[in-house]
């Protein structure tokens, strides 16, 4: 029995799900731009408690690991990797853009699938797999124009928030690109399955940044506090 959780977007979600079964044993998503570690544990402690034997009967845990919102990746990372340590079961990280090709790859669309997440300031963070899910464009942050002109003739099947963006700049290419029919979001069912088939030796929890934080530090201001009167 594999837990699932996903942080890396404007979601909260976890779900159970046994090898073989086509159904999850219990899903819950929570649609949020922020709050996802006050929502988290709740979360999670609402679905484990639909399992016979609760955490005790966890064999895996799956998290996406990102691209995605910086903060996001990091609560759910570090949330699957407590609850790893605390079963004594594998961890295993699930890419957001594979989990978001991954039903499109599931009922045979026409390649190039290409999953695009909007980074902001014209930007994506973008892959390309194949008809048996194998990757033509490797993970990547770029302008929806670069993106564009890398994804090749098309027709392009985009998936994600980015995907506007990108089929946009393809149109302008003379490149046709279809939006439709699928979510902006990773299906939680499918980060649970993709984790079912990842080897943890491989497939590691760490979390996938492909630019740095929006939010930085700043910079010292160069004036030097005056010394107390002694």
């Amino acid at each position: 029995m594999i837990l699932a959780i996903d942080t890396a977007l404007a979601a909260t979600s976890a779900c159970l799900l046994a090898p073989g079964d086509t159904k999850p044993l219990a899903t819950e998503t929570l649609f949020m731009e922020a709050g996802h570690a006050e929502a988290l544990l709740p979360l999670v402690d609402r679905v484990v408690a639909r399992l016979p034997g609760g955490f005790g009967a966890l064999t895996r845990v799956a998290v996406t690991i990102g691209p995605g919102s910086f903060t996001g990746i990091r609560i759910g990372v570090a949330a699957a990797r407590a609850f790893g340590l605390a079963c004594g079961v594998p961890v295993v990280g699930v890419s957001t853009l594979a989990a978001l090709a991954a039903p499109a790859i599931a009922v045979g669309a026409r390649p190039p699938i290409v999953a695009a997440i909007d980074a902001r300031h014209g930007n994506v963070f973008v892959q390309s797999f194949g008809a048996r899910g194998e990757t033509l464009l490797p993970p990547a942050l770029m302008s929806a124009g670069e993106a564009a002109r890398a994804l090749g003739q098309g027709p392009l099947r985009l998936i994600g928030s980015g995907g506007p963006a990108v089929a946009r700049a393809a149109f302008a290419l003379g490149v046709t690109a279809d939006t439709e029919g699928f979510h902006a979001l990773p299906d939680i069912d499918f980060v649970a399955r993709l984790g079912l088939l990842a080897d943890p030796d491989t497939a590691l929890a760490r979390p996938l940044y492909l630019k740095a934080p929006d939010a930085t530090p700043p910079r010292p201001s160069g004036l030097v506090a005056p010394a107390s009167a002694s």
